[in-house]
């Protein structure tokens, strides 16, 4: 067995957190093991595909582009406002058990959804405004999302957030692949164009995971992958992977940024991997560089 905690240069950075290295380093020989072709990827969008910031200043998250739409009511951007405040501050607090989180991400979210109601804001409004104002999407991504594709590894891409908006940043990147898939709560328009609501079930933080895929064509492409690597910034986020049967290993990996000191504790008895302040994709970028190079050529199965 190699040591890749140790010969993975990255992984030996200060801002690098394990509670347990001799796991890391057995699942990530596991991975590697695997090859490309038994490899999925799991990501959260909002502060994980985008950087959590930039010198110091936040991006705007999927839910904060649509606000900022020239055509959303102020008496809305008042309520998303007030409800963030409220919410979010419960979705962070580790002390807060996690059947009372799932409980108030619902009601948050079905309170947003009735208040949306109404609304005429364009899909092409969405899209300008996040072209224009979207976040930016962490060092390294685009390169990543590519060498991905180029493997046939399936990426699913997990939002708690607005999935109109993910798919126009992803779209801006040039990385909405054909092996990536978007799961998130995409608006419903009437024939007028006036939004409805959502599509379908609502996503929120606490329970996006592959139950939300079974039974779709992506799900069948994902069947015999039994290897994952998961990343996200919430602590609901290392629950994604759930609802995948046969998964042999999983990577979980947590980006901290917001109360680190105080939220530590709990990403390490989450997460496998922690990193603090880390706004690239080098660690999964070099996780999958060593499982690049263990697959012979010409082994990837394709997802497309």
């Amino acid at each position: 067995m190699k040591n890749f905690v140790k010969e993975i240069e990255d992984l030996t950075k200060s801002h690098v957190y394990m509670k347990n290295p001799v796991q890391v380093n057995e699942i990530i020989n596991n991975i590697v093991n695997g090859g490309t072709e038994k490899l999925q990827m799991v990501f959260d969008f909002d502060n994980t595909i985008t950087k959590q910031h930039e010198n110091g200043k936040k991006h705007l998250s999927s839910f904060g582009m649509f606000e900022k739409c020239p055509s959303v009511t102020e008496s809305f951007t008042k309520f998303c406002e007030a409800t963030t405040n409220k919410y979010r501050k419960i979705e962070m607090d580790p002390t807060i058990d996690m059947s009372e989180k799932q409980k108030k991400m619902e009601e948050w979210w079905q309170i947003t959804e009735e208040s949306l109601k109404g609304l005429r804001v364009s899909p092409e409004e969405i899209e300008k405004v996040c072209m224009e104002l979207g976040p930016s999407v962490r060092d390294g991504t685009c390169e990543l999302f590519l060498d991905l594709h180029m493997a046939n590894v399936p990426m699913l891409v997990f939002s708690a957030g607005l999935g109109d908006c993910v798919l126009a940043v992803l779209k801006n990147f040039n990385i909405m692949l054909p092996n990536v898939e978007i799961i998130s709560n995409f608006l419903k328009y009437d024939e007028d164009g006036t939004i409805l609501g959502f599509k379908d079930k609502l996503i929120h933080v606490f329970n996006k995971n592959e139950y939300a895929i079974k039974g779709s064509s992506f799900y069948n492409k994902i069947a015999n992958r039994q290897n994952v690597i998961l990343l996200g910034d919430s602590l609901g986020d290392a629950c994604m992977a759930e609802g995948m049967e046969h998964l042999e290993n999983i990577l979980k990996i947590g980006f901290l940024y917001e109360r680190s000191e105080e939220a530590l504790p709990a990403y390490l008895e989450t997460f496998d991997i922690v990193l603090l302040d880390d706004q690239t994709m080098n660690i999964p970028r070099a996780i999958f560089d060593r499982i690049k190079s263990n697959t012979p050529a010409g082994q990837e199965l394709g997802v497309s």
